[in-house]
């Protein structure tokens, strides 16, 4: 098999296990609400950007992509 269907299943079992386990880390991981977001909220206006999140987001999905690639070769 190739490395691309192999990198397919991978991340396709990745996405499944991530998404059965949501609900239940979500009481725990309070991603979306870490110090350093950004939120403003006028009368009749809200503005929200997860910076922080999106960091701690990047650096797992950059760090499970090393992972994968190292177990690939």
């Amino acid at each position: 098999m190739g490395n691309v269907p192999k990198f397919l299943i991978i991340t396709g079992i990745v996405l499944v296990a991530a998404g059965l386990l949501w609900p239940f880390l979500g009481k725990y991981l309070h991603l979306g609400r870490l110090p350093g977001d950004i939120a403003v909220k006028k009368e009749n206006f809200t503005f929200y950007f997860p910076v922080v999140t999106c960091i701690v987001i990047s650096v797992g999905l950059s760090l499970l992509m090393y992972i994968i690639r190292w177990f690939m070769k």
